[in-house]
């Protein structure tokens, strides 16, 4: 049965013995879609660089709703890392039926001026991290003849952001990435699905400049910023069994800014 947690509404979408291993889960849509894959029934490994502060957030907020949770903590830019985390979580959990890839950084500047370790540093991350996840992953999946693989990509990787050539190239990576991996692992009962956000209210939003917010703003047919819960909704039903024949897609939630 479907959890309740507060502050979310109620979902149709049954992830009851799913497991799922989210990464970037300690604050904004990563947690959001840790809360949400727990209310609708999975039990979720959460990822991220701090394992206390996991530990005491995200987990904790899933364990008192009723949910299961463990915290696993790495740099999903190092391979070797990532090998261990996924080992840790198939060893905990036996299983992983979903996984989500939304961990990531900025180091935001105009493309002339860009150092290079700005360059690396977010397409190691963005890019590379994901491809680690992915590709360690799909070979639990492959054995299971079963997966649903979810990359968390953005508006920015559809139509490019100023000041982001190096964030903008890693999320349009993703969403090739993305694409391929539906056509290699479709034989095996996995799909590979991207959700690519717009401008959603998280803590990185939250730093932007009033001048910024409003020419933002301008753009967004909608009027107004998202927020996590309505990423996480989607991501919940691409995860979902319900979404079986949907693979390869890219799906944008940016209240109309990228049409």
């Amino acid at each position: 049965m479907a959890k309740e947690t507060i502050g979310f509404k109620p979902t149709n979408v049954d992830l009851t013995g799913q497991f799922a291993l989210v990464t970037g889960a300690s604050r904004g849509i990563g947690r959001a879609i840790a809360l949400q894959l727990s209310r609708c029934g999975a039990t979720v490994g959460c990822v991220s660089t701090n394992k206390e502060k996991l530990e005491a957030g995200t987990v904790a907020e899933i364990r008192a709703a009723g949910g299961t949770a463990e915290a696993f903590a790495g740099d999903l830019s190092n391979v070797e890392e990532v090998n261990r985390i996924v080992g840790e979580v198939e060893a905990a959990f036996g299983k992983i039926h979903i996984l989500v890839n939304n961990a990531g950084i900025t180091r935001d500047d105009i493309a002339f001026a860009m150092e290079d370790a700005k360059w690396h540093d977010v397409i190691q991350t963005n890019l590379n991290g994901v491809f680690y996840c992915c590709r360690t992953v799909s070979r639990v999946m492959m054995r299971q003849r079963y997966g649903r693989i979810v990359n968390i990509a953005s508006v920015s990787g559809i139509i490019g952001n100023f000041g982001q050539a190096n964030y903008s190239a890693a999320k349009a990576g993703v969403i090739a990435l993305t694409r391929v991996l539906a056509k290699e692992l479709s034989g095996r009962n996995i799909t590979a699905n991207a959700v690519a956000p717009g401008f959603i209210e998280t803590d990185m939003t939250a730093a932007l400049k009033p001048e910024i917010k409003e020419k933002a703003m301008a753009i967004i047919p909608l009027k107004r910023f998202g927020k996590p819960e309505e990423i996480a909704d989607a991501v919940s039903w691409v995860a979902s069994p319900g979404a079986s024949y949907l693979t390869g897609q890219v799906i944008a939630v940016d209240g109309g800014m990228s049409y």
